[in-house]
């Protein structure tokens, strides 16, 4: 039996983020491709779809259209960033009719499933506790048949006044029998786009070729992180499985891809496969990718670029190895120096973030991190503060490392949530504005800007990263004291989790 569904992610600024300053140099709008996945496998199901997107719809905007169209079951997206926001929107829903399903995932709800249930989340009537495109698809069907969730493997429900806590289910082991993301749900692909200076052509779409990690860094979110359900590590689609997509996406009128597997490089053979057959296939495209450094050589950083890489991130995070090591990256300075070198060798730009708030870093520490950082000299770099995410360990940890605030809203890589023994809040946000000032306002950086420029698009990255650099250095404390706030019309990129 269909049934009538929406997808959503609520509505918010972009102020809320970032400094209203620099936000035009640093705003975003990532396709949600877990969205577009669930949307898929809903529509391979037989059900009507629709997703309203927060990006570009006001919270009434969203609430009208439901009115409007009325739907059976409503799925909610929310980052801890964001719970406060999915709560108010399926109160808002709940209003317009009680009897619509309202489900909720997501980074946060799957680590706190719990609370999300109880008196934060008093309207949501289920949480999906893992991966869900099947456990979506099953839980429609016991909807249209009357029948009860107990027993459904990665949902908890709400049943009148009781929660009932279902087993986790095991992550999906063949990647490859999932329907590719549902893309034309998005509407006008123009609008989403990276940061600018972060892409080369548009439109830009994004693809995951694997999930999982099998890195044990203490401030990222993995959906089972203790590697209980199923299978271990990565998994990975198959290169064939992988190169259908992408030929699907260029006939779709994508230009550019953004690979946002945690680490591409992760399988070296499979890597080298994939550039192999893009160039084969003579696949016209530009394409940017992660990589871990200890997982490229020269010989795949040339075929990347072979077939179209144009840049590549490496997790630097810090110029400290004591740092380092407390973040558990396994990884060293060296590692870091030289397949920065190998990369730009290969003709690859090179993007390297970096950490400030570290448990145990001080602040002589983070100024050695801005002095690697401009040692590195890549083509882009950006200056977080630590952020102590529900599901990580070191939000498990956090007596252990320092204090965070109980604000949700604080809960992203720009305010500085997490404040460690070691260092305080305004030293934090300090290295964060010293960065910036002594990365980007090098004459070496600048001039390389300058005579890398070749297009419009060039000019506009510029004049919106020359905007930025005047307020980090006309603004003093550019990011002290600063607090997110929601504009009149409530417009968004992606939150910090995946």
């Amino acid at each position: 039996m269909s049934m009538k569904c929406v997808l959503i992610h609520p509505a918010w600024s972009p102020e809320e983020i970032f400094p209203s300053k620099t936000v035009s140099s640093q705003i975003n709008y990532w396709q949600p491709l877990g969205t577009l996945y669930v949307g898929a496998a809903l529509l391979e199901a037989g059900h009507e779809v629709e997703f309203l997107n927060g990006a570009f719809m006001s919270h009434e905007a969203i609430l009208a259209r439901i009115a409007e169209i009325r739907p059976e079951f409503i799925g909610l997206y929310s980052t801890t960033f964001g719970f406060p926001k999915a709560v108010r929107t399926a109160s808002a829903i709940k209003q317009i009719n009680r009897d619509i399903f309202v489900c909720v995932g997501g980074p946060y709800p799957m680590a706190m499933k719990d609370q999300c249930l109880e008196h934060d989340g008093a309207e949501f009537d289920a949480v999906v506790t893992g991966e869900a495109e099947q456990v979506i698809v099953e839980l429609l069907e016991r909807l249209a048949e009357g029948a009860s969730l107990t027993g459904l493997a990665g949902v908890d429900f709400r049943q009148g006044t009781e929660i009932i806590r279902n087993p986790r289910r095991a992550l999906l082991e063949d990647l490859d029998t999932l329907p590719f993301p549902a893309r034309h749900l998005l509407g006008d692909k123009a609008h989403y786009i990276p940061p600018p200076g972060q892409y080369r052509r548009k439109p830009v779409t994004i693809l995951i070729t694997s999930r999982g990690c099998d890195r044990r860094c203490i401030f990222c979110f993995q959906v089972d992180k203790q590697r209980q359900y199923g299978s271990r590590g990565i998994r990975f689609r198959s290169v064939e499985n992988v190169l259908q997509e992408i030929e699907l996406c260029l006939a779709q009128g994508y230009r550019e891809i953004k690979f946002i597997d945690d680490t591409f490089a992760a399988n070296y053979d499979r890597a080298m496969e994939i550039c192999r057959e893009i160039k084969r296939r003579k696949l016209d495209f530009t394409w940017f990718a992660s990589a871990c450094v200890n997982q490229v050589d020269p010989p795949l950083l040339r075929a990347m670029k072979d077939a179209g890489c144009w840049a590549i991130l490496f997790g630097a995070d810090s110029g400290v190895q004591k740092t380092l090591n407390s973040l558990r990256k396994a990884t060293t300075l060296e590692m870091i120096r030289r397949d920065v070198r190998w990369a730009k060798d290969a003709g690859i730009r090179v993007s390297t973030p970096f950490i400030f708030g570290a448990p145990g870093e001080t602040f002589e520490d983070g100024l050695k991190t801005i002095d690697f950082a401009v040692e590195l000299d890549a083509d882009l770099a950006n200056f977080h503060s630590l952020t102590p995410f529900p599901g990580t360990p070191l939000y498990h940890n956090l007596d252990k490392y320092g204090s965070v605030s109980e604000n949700l809203s604080d809960r992203t890589y720009q305010s500085a949530a997490f404040v460690p023994y070691t260092m305080s809040r305004d030293e934090i946000l300090k290295l964060r504005q010293i960065a910036f000032r002594r990365f980007y306002t090098r004459p070496k950086f600048l001039l390389r800007r300058l005579t890398q420029m070749r297009s419009w698009h060039d000019l506009q990255v510029n004049l919106q990263g020359v905007r930025s650099l005047y307020q980090l250095w006309a603004t003093r404390n550019l990011f002290h004291g600063w607090k997110g706030k929601a504009g009149t019309r409530e417009i968004a990129g992606q939150g910090a989790e995946k």
